[in-house]
């Protein structure tokens, strides 16, 4: 059986990638640890993972030109990240408070409900709650 590990977010700057994840998301820092590019310049391998576990990202800071004109658009402006929660209305609030920019306010779907906000890349997100 397999499993998604990580997905990569390539990110301007490392500290203040775990900063948003870690603060405004609550995601737990799961590792920092220094490493190498291939062609051995140093850089870190920098994970997030929601608490109690799944998926993670690796934040990849920017490595070049090309990398850099993707920060925030991995995804050609459309939603491509999903976040969901057991309690919308807890979490919806505290990402507001700790200035996580909504791009929508909340709606009711059937798949749950929803608001789309931008990472710290630029990258838009679902935040999912359960469904009415």
């Amino acid at each position: 059986m397999a499993s998604i590990d990580l997905v990569t977010i390539v990110v301007d700057d490392y500290d203040d990638a775990i900063a948003f994840f870690v603060d405004a998301l609550g995601f737990e820092l799961a590792e920092d640890s220094p490493a190498t590019t291939n062609d051995g310049r140093p850089k870190r391998w920098v994970v997030v993972r929601p608490g109690g576990g799944g998926a993670g990202l690796l934040l990849a800071q920017a490595d070049g030109d090309v990398q850099r004109q993707r920060v925030g658009d991995q995804t050609g402006g459309r939603v491509g990240f999903f976040l969901r929660v057991d309690d919308f209305e807890t979490s919806h609030r505290r990402m507001t408070a700790a200035g996580v920019e909504f791009t929508s306010a909340p709606r009711h779907e059937p798949y749950g409900t929803v608001a789309v906000f931008r990472d710290v890349a630029g990258n838009l997100w679902d935040l999912l709650g359960p469904p009415d």
